[in-house]
């Protein structure tokens, strides 16, 4: 297998260049993870797929495999990550989605959930050593068709938001939908409906998009800008390709990172504990509106891990700085009960945000301006190798020279985590986080800081030095 590309274990599930999913290599995985979850719970599995054009030809294989080891597939058709994980988890069934998330549409990726939730990094090892040994010793799978989808699975994850929120809850407001190639899009406009908001969609495409929320394009903006100006809108939202990262753009047109929607959604849920990564701003901290926090390297897994590993009399709940909300613990809503739901989750940050602001009575852009100054901005140089990427970071960790050439203010920063890439903070409080992305030859960007020009400003440089780096690197 030489020639097809080669598939890997990434931040969050298994990723690599769409053709690298060959039937062989989609039988031992899918195998070799049926095998690590086990039968206990009976031997029905549930697949998923998202809207890029490898995906039901993966989708397929999933289930062709799924056969193979024992199991009883259901296909849940297209629809969002999260939406599959709470139908799964709910009735103790392992789950498989096809979805390469944000990155283009050459690649693709399989996330696998346990019966109780996402597939930890403890299980990884495992799963690829077993798969190592199918690879050698299964024949060539057979392909299957899709079968049916089980429309249970899209109707529940809209009745589970429609049920823990008031039928009014965003009456009034008027609400854009950037729909693109969102898998939960028509399910997103359906939710908001229902809740009262009167919804302005726009750019519905057929063919995949990818749509990074922690780097969103310019060109993002100026579309949903225009939108705002042409209808009076209150906001514009999306969600990323599997619908479980959430994009929110307020009434003058500005973004709100997601670990600010993270923060807005805790505190409306009245969470008393919150796991987030080292790339959500230091906002969280400074705002005191929770009584226990804990930071973890980038990627839902570590966040999940973190959570178990909480006092479980507590309310739990985790957040991403690409604004995925994950929910440990079950919480009251009104009269209604909000299941868990521990994993990326888009819509319910969305939801949130707009209620506690019609709540409040005051626009987005207030409501984000509740929690301390601080302005989180990330972007990427694409196509650096994963190699590159470590050499560069080792460069930037050894040498004192190598950062002030990214910019003089790195030269002698006042701490250094090394936790997840190099993240550096300085004097004045401003933090600069270098890191490989884990889906994608990427080298990813996060700057912090107290006022937005500045982290604009303090990005665009940065993101400069980090090519001449980088491409020193290269050449040497």
């Amino acid at each position: 297998m030489a020639d097809i590309p080669a598939i890997s274990f990434g931040t969050s599930g298994l990723r690599g260049p769409a053709e690298g999913f060959s039937p062989r290599r989609v039988d031992a995985y899918v195998g070799a993870f049926l095998a690590r979850v086990g039968t206990g719970g009976g031997k029905t599995v549930l697949i998923g797929a998202d809207l890029r054009a490898s995906s039901p030809r993966i989708a397929a294989l999933c289930v062709a495999a799924a056969g193979r080891a024992g199991f009883n597939p259901v296909y849940a058709g297209t629809v969002p990550t999260p939406a599959l994980a709470a139908y799964a988890m709910a009735r103790n069934w392992p789950g498989v989605m096809v979805t390469g998330s944000h990155i283009p549409e050459s690649h693709n990726g399989l996330k696998f959930y346990r019966r109780d939730g996402e597939l930890l990094k403890e299980d990884e090892e495992p799963v690829q050593r077993e798969a190592a040994r199918r690879l050698l010793e299964n024949g060539e799978l057979e392909p299957t068709r899709l079968p049916d989808a089980e429309p249970a699975v899209a109707a529940q994850y809209v009745a589970r938001y429609r049920n823990a929120f008031p039928p009014d809850a965003l009456t009034g407001l008027r609400i854009g939908v950037d729909l693109h190639s969102a898998v939960g899009r028509d399910l997103l406009v359906e939710i908001l409906t229902a809740l009262g908001a009167q919804c302005f969609v726009f750019r519905r495409m057929e063919r995949f998009i990818a749509v990074d929320t922690e780097a969103l394009a310019p060109d993002d903006i100026v579309r949903a800008k225009e939108q705002i100006s042409r209808h009076g809108l209150d906001a514009v939202v999306s969600t990323d390709g599997d619908g479980d990262r959430p994009l929110v753009i307020d009434e003058t047109g500005r973004q709100i990172n997601g670990d600010i929607l993270g923060a807005l959604t805790a505190r409306l849920l009245a969470v008393d504990s919150v796991v987030t990564p080292l790339t959500s701003t230091t906002a969280i901290e400074q705002s005191g509106w929770f009584n226990h926090m804990e930071r973890t390297r980038i990627g839902s897994p570590y966040v999940v891990s973190a959570m178990r590993e909480m006092r479980q009399d507590r309310t739990i709940a985790g957040f991403e700085a690409n604004g995925g909300f994950l929910l440990q613990s079950p919480v009251q809503m009104g009269k209604q009960v909000l299941a868990a739901l521990p994993t990326r989750d888009a819509v319910l940050p969305i939801l949130a945000v707009l209620f506690s602001a019609r709540r409040e009575g005051m626009p987005l852009s207030s409501l984000a301006a509740l929690l301390p100054p601080r302005f989180m901005r990330a972007d990427r140089l694409k196509d650096v190798a994963p190699d590159t990427g470590k050499a560069f970071l080792s460069a930037v960790l050894a040498s004192s020279g190598t950062r002030a050439s990214i910019h003089p203010a790195l030269a002698e920063p006042a701490g250094i985590d090394t936790r997840d890439g190099l993240r550096m903070t300085l004097s004045g409080g401003e933090v600069i986080h270098f890191r490989q992305s884990g889906n994608a030859p990427e080298m990813r960007c996060y700057i912090e800081t107290g006022d937005v020009d500045t982290t604009e400003s303090l990005l665009s440089s940065v993101l400069a030095g980090m090519r001449r780096v980088i491409a020193q690197e290269e050449r040497s």
